[in-house]
């Protein structure tokens, strides 16, 4: 049976529907919302997946070429790996999924989003989120939602719902929010440099247009009517967990004060080795899984306890105490700009790299094409955990991390008008221990100072953690990686002394209030004004010049009718120029016209052809011109590359010229005013008015008065 909802968002009709297609998955949802459609479907595994204690969840949002009209490009012309955009949002429907699935559900599910239609309007993400928490909602598969998703601009001041893509190029805010009812869940956000409170605001805002479709989606999952299935947390024999806790609790208690971070695993990994060899019963297959259940059940309960109760953590620090930092510039001699941040055990070398317009990312989406010219990439090699394992390609976790870091930047970055450069960032990940991606922004803000990249202001982030156990709430700043694996809450914020670039939270527990959200706000403030102070102490501000090894860019705005002239006939007079200086050029169709070159010679040679080939002529201006035509009445000179004026016989000498050919031959090179330019264009010359007037002795010419 065919079961729909359907509810109005900014002006726009959301409709879910389900039972009509994708039947035999466990749930699936048809959602559309102006002519953008998405189908997000559900399915789970009957039997839980043996000797596993997490969550086998994999969530997949693909977007379809013909969903915009697109054959897709390259040799098989078939949708190929997911691009940057799709891992992206893969991960934006699965954060805010995966905590809401109860505790013991080992079922393997796989959640995939496909967009069918794509209206330009940049709403699929949202629409994404949606209906994958919807197709869970009217399955059969055990969740704890539904949540939705909504997207908050602010133009000129006001806040927009779900914008479309037109309304986010003058957007100051590009947020995503998803929640349940009660709570929001997961936050992804860039902005340019707005204050706190205001993200607060578009936070609360979100919430209200979220709770209306989380109350649609579960009027129509109770018009299916399916039972959930009950999920039975497999059973611990208590004899076994108290001789487990009697024997591990105080050497967990002593291994998680160790502060470095490898002495404190390879501690606690003795510990348990010892409980395993020790407890392990040879006749039960399940003993060893549920020794290893219950101490790791341990170790979370202490390292909550002793920061509640203590208000102590693993490295001794206090709740807002921020690890210490150091930052050094200039790492790498031949690099444009590089920069080595270190805070605590978390290390991130970052490169920056200046390029051309020929360097730019061309990007072929749904929503159009076009061209990226700053670029952030984020490695995570497995020595930086101190792991040997195979090198891979970026996972969904360093695209992530990279994307994030971008955003954050951005806004802070000249424009093309100012700085006429395509930039690439690269952190490679040294050491880490939390909030690699936090030192990326740091790290990238140095490194492009040192570059000479004349950004608005410097940014650093901090990454936020919580506990919060019953009425007992602490809020960490600058988290661990054992407090982001232990904690309630991952809560990522970047920003300049003037206001917030980024946000990223995630949430392990049932959401989050904005009493808290404010809290964190404010003590992540605190922090990264405390880092921003460290970062001063290395570079105060861009340096004035940029790398010797950097290109040289000039840039130009030429007459749009011009640009024929600097290419010439077939490129010829381009690919002279570029051949004969060593320059890259390129020109838009506006009359932009960039030149670059790693040589300033070069570059300057090259800059004087195209001045001299788009030059204008103006009134009053006197040219070395060369005579190209003689007729009886004057001579044409060339005064400009193609330009060429009539000097008439009256204006070639003060006194009375009889033939033009007794002044000038055709080759000639004679200096020439300009007197006059006509509505058709046509340039009046004198020759007469470059040259010293007559002495009073002399003989005055009857044609000069």
């Amino acid at each position: 049976m065919v079961h729909s909802v359907e509810i109005d968002i900014a002006g726009r009709t959301l409709r879910l529907e389900t039972g009509r297609v994708a039947k035999q998955a466990d749930g699936s949802i048809w959602a559309s919302y102006g002519d953008t459609v998405v189908l997000a479907t559900a399915v789970a595994s009957q039997t839980a997946k043996p000797g596993i204690d997490f969550l086998p969840l994999t969530v997949d949002y693909q977007e379809k070429a013909y969903a915009a009209g697109k054959i897709p490009g390259g040799y098989f012309k078939r949708e190929g790996r997911p691009a940057e955009k799709e891992v992206l949002t893969s991960r934006l429907i699965d954060r805010p999924l995966r905590p809401l699935f109860p505790e013991g559900y080992y079922f393997e599910t796989q959640v995939i989003a496909s967009v069918l239609s794509a209206d330009k309007t940049g709403s699929s993400d949202v629409i994404g989120i949606t209906a994958a928490s919807a197709a869970l909602s009217v399955s059969s598969i055990p969740f704890n939602g539904p949540v939705a998703g909504v997207k908050i601009g602010r133009v000129n001041g006001q806040f927009v719902v779900n914008p479309d893509l037109e309304t986010l190029e003058k957007s100051d805010l590009h947020l995503v929010v998803a929640g349940t009812a009660d709570a929001v869940m997961m936050v992804e956000a860039g902005a340019n440099e707005l204050p706190e409170a205001t993200m607060l605001q578009a936070l609360e805002l979100a919430h209200v247009e979220i709770k209306k479709i989380v109350a649609k989606i579960s009027e129509l999952a109770k018009k299916v009517g399916k039972t959930k299935w009950e999920v039975v947390v497999e059973p611990i024999d208590s004899a076994l967990s108290a001789k487990v806790k009697a024997l591990v609790a105080q050497p967990i208690r002593d291994a998680i004060m160790i502060p470095n971070k490898s002495a404190r695993q390879e501690k606690l990994d003795a510990v348990l080795a010892e409980a395993v060899e020790k407890l392990k019963n040879p006749d039960v297959p399940t003993s060893e899984r549920h020794i290893k259940i219950v101490f790791h059940g341990l170790e979370y309960t202490e390292v909550r306890s002793m920061i509640l109760e203590k208000r102590s953590r693993a490295d001794g620090r206090g709740p807002a105490d921020i690890r210490s930092i150091t930052c050094e510039v200039g790492a790498l001699p031949r690099a444009h700009g590089s920069a080595i941040f270190t805070r605590g055990e978390t290390q991130s070398l970052a490169v920056v790299t200046l390029g051309t317009t020929d360097d730019e990312q061309r990007i072929d989406a749904l929503e159009g094409e076009y061209t990226r010219t700053f670029m952030l990439h984020y490695n995570f090699p497995p020595f930086s955990v101190g792991e040997a394992r195979p090198l891979r390609s970026p996972g969904r976790r360093e695209v992530g991390h990279g994307a994030l870091a971008e955003r954050a930047l951005k806004p802070v970055i000249p424009g093309k008008d100012t700085f006429p450069y395509t930039l690439r960032i690269v952190s490679e990940i040294l050491e880490s221990n939390g909030s690699s991606s936090m030192a990326t922004v740091c790290g990238g803000t140095l490194a492009m100072m040192d570059a000479g990249v004349p950004i608005k202001e410097p940014v650093a982030g901090i990454a936020m953690g919580l506990i919060k156990e019953g009425d007992g709430v602490i809020i960490l700043s600058d988290i661990l990686g054992l407090e982001d694996h232990l904690g309630d809450m991952d809560f990522k914020v970047c920003g300049t002394k003037n206001g917030v670039t980024a946000l990223q939270m995630d949430i392990k527990i049932g959401g989050i209030t904005t009493a808290l959200m404010q809290q964190a706000l404010e003590q992540a403030r605190a922090g990264r004004l405390h880092i921003l102070s460290h970062m001063a102490k290395a570079l105060t501000g861009p340096r004035t010049n940029l790398s010797p090894f950097a290109p040289r860019i000039f840039t130009m705005k030429v007459k749009q009718d011009k640009i024929r002239d600097i290419i010439g006939q077939g490129g010829k007079t381009i690919r002279g120029i570029q051949a004969d200086c060593g320059v890259k050029i390129n020109i838009e169709d506006t009359g932009i016209v960039t030149i670059a070159s790693s040589d300033e010679a070069s570059l300057q040679k090259a800059k004087d052809i195209v001045s001299r080939l788009t030059e204008e002529v103006e009134i009053g201006k006197i040219y070395m011109g060369t005579v190209r035509k003689i007729m009886d009445f004057g001579a044409f000179v060339e005064v400009l590359p193609g330009t060429d004026g009539l000097v008439h016989i009256s204006q070639l000498a003060h006194h009375r010229v009889k033939a033009v050919s007794d002044e000038v031959a055709e080759g000639d090179q004679i200096l020439v005013k300009v007197l006059e330019i006509d509505k058709q264009g046509k340039i009046r010359l004198s020759r007469k008015e470059t040259m010293p007037a007559p002495t009073m002795s002399g003989a005055k010419d009857p044609a000069a008065g």
